[in-house]
């Protein structure tokens, strides 16, 4: 359970000794391509299908809904990978309500009203500002969401202009769409039986800017952003920390594409670029070397109380269970470093993670955390395992285990193609960790 150590660089030329050294790289090579997503609340007076004021309340909630929410069919029958992964964790949420500033609409118990028309015009300078082409009818469109920002499990959405560029110093950009849509609401709080939202933000108009993936050099996507940023200030927008959101999609020839959300610091997107590059080599190496072991993975669970039972660590002797699973050939590619202070085993604890545990343990980084020498011995001989092959360990309640670890093989398959398609989240540092599947486009459906 190695703890990650935030990195930050110094201003200057003043190097700090503990800084990772930048490796230059060659972009073009590489086949990097990346593409920008920019969310922007619109300063409407009211919401985008109901007349509830668009600002943000602090006081006390007057009062609160739950759900339980699940994944439908899109229109072509089929369900969304990244609904049906959030499905599995199956979330309580609660909503906080306001008596004067929200109503039945956000609570989905009420149909939308008439799409708000000042947003519209919003979109249409926005869309005469990209140089775009606005559609002939707008649509509005069901997005499945069901991770608890949105009541009724989808953000209505529509698709507004099409068509725009953007010329930058880096060359002519490509605006490939302008959608309006609902923003989320707002994430409070959360704890093991709940999470909570706040209602005051769902449904705020949110104006959806997405480029073609033309950008190829890390100093780019900042120029791109920062232009885009200086073209949406100069209409009627809101200002302040979380009214803009920039998701970065990022790819390279030897990876596959990854979609970064919620990057707040301009500054640091070219470090965010540099690092996902960095773990998207380092895990097709991972592939590679799978490959020449003729590595496997075990799908059997193993209960591993008996080999614990009189063990000094206070986190196995604490939990109702111990299970583990074999990774035939992993040995030493779990604690290869894929980002700075991030392992391979980061990777397959994030997914285990989802699943409500707090970590996990694996034997390249055994001995530790109380856990001795004779213990770890004795595990691998109850399991005969070879020296080439690595245990994955995790402590909790039975059935919450147990998900954890079908996750971990899930992910521990998933090695073998390299890097996954997936939504991954910004951290401060500039690394990022996993959130859930990249989405298809099975979580449409039409708005009825």
């Amino acid at each position: 359970m190695a703890k990650n150590k935030s990195k930050k660089g110094n201003k200057g030329n003043k190097k700090n000794k503990s800084e990772t050294p930048k490796i230059e790289r060659n972009w073009e090579e590489l086949g990097l391509m990346m593409g920008l997503e920019i969310h922007q609340q619109l300063n409407t007076k009211h919401k985008l299908f109901c007349p509830c004021s668009t600002e943000l309340i602090d006081d006390e909630f007057d009062d609160g809904i739950i759900r339980n929410l699940r994944p439908t069919q899109s229109e072509l029958g089929q369900i969304d990978r990244a609904a049906l992964q959030e499905s599995l964790r199956d979330m309580t949420f609660k909503y906080e309500s306001f008596n004067n500033h929200t109503c039945l609409v956000e609570t989905d118990d009420e149909p939308p009203h008439a799409l708000n028309r000042e947003a519209l015009d919003i979109c249409i300078t926005i869309a005469s500002l990209l140089n775009m082409k606005m559609v002939d009818e707008f649509h509005t469109m069901r997005k499945q969401v069901i991770d608890g920002s949105n009541t009724g499990g989808f953000q209505r959405t529509g698709l507004a202009a099409t068509d725009g560029y953007l010329d930058t110093p880096y060359g002519r950009v490509a605006i490939e769409s302008l959608g309006l849509e609902e923003d989320a609401a707002r994430r409070i709080d959360s704890d093991d039986e709940f999470t909570e939202f706040r209602l005051d933000r769902l449904g705020i108009p949110l104006a959806e800017i997405t480029t073609d993936p033309s950008m190829h050099h890390p100093e780019q996507i900042k120029e791109v952003a920062y232009m885009i940023g200086q073209v949406l200030r100069s209409t009627n927008v809101k200002r302040g920390i979380g009214t803009i959101r920039q998701d970065v999609n990022i790819s390279i020839t030897r990876g596959a594409r990854v979609e970064i959300k919620g990057v707040q610091d301009l500054d640091l997107m070219p470090e965010i670029v540099e690092r996902e590059v960095q773990r998207q080599l380092a895990l097709a190496d991972i592939k590679d070397e799978l490959i020449k072991r003729d590595a496997s993975v075990e799908d059997t669970i193993y209960d591993l109380d008996e080999v614990f039972k009189d063990t000094s660590s206070k986190i196995l002797s604490s939990a109702k269970c111990i299970k583990g699973i074999i990774l035939r050939g992993f040995d030493g590619l779990i604690g290869k470093e894929i980002q700075p202070g991030r392992r391979f085993g980061t990777e397959l604890s994030s997914y285990a993670k989802k699943m409500g545990v707090s970590g996990l343990f694996h034997t390249d980084e055994l001995p530790a955390y109380g856990i001795q020498e004779d213990e770890v011995n004795d595990m691998k001989e109850f399991l005969k395992i070879g020296p080439q092959d690595a245990i994955i360990i995790v402590a909790h309640d039975e059935d919450v285990a147990v998900n954890a670890l079908n996750e971990v093989i899930r992910r521990a398959h998933m090695a073998f193609d390299g890097v996954v398609e997936e939504t991954r989240k910004a951290l401060d540092d500039g690394n990022t960790e996993y959130m859930r599947p990249l989405p298809t486009a099975n979580r449409m459906y039409l708005e009825t």
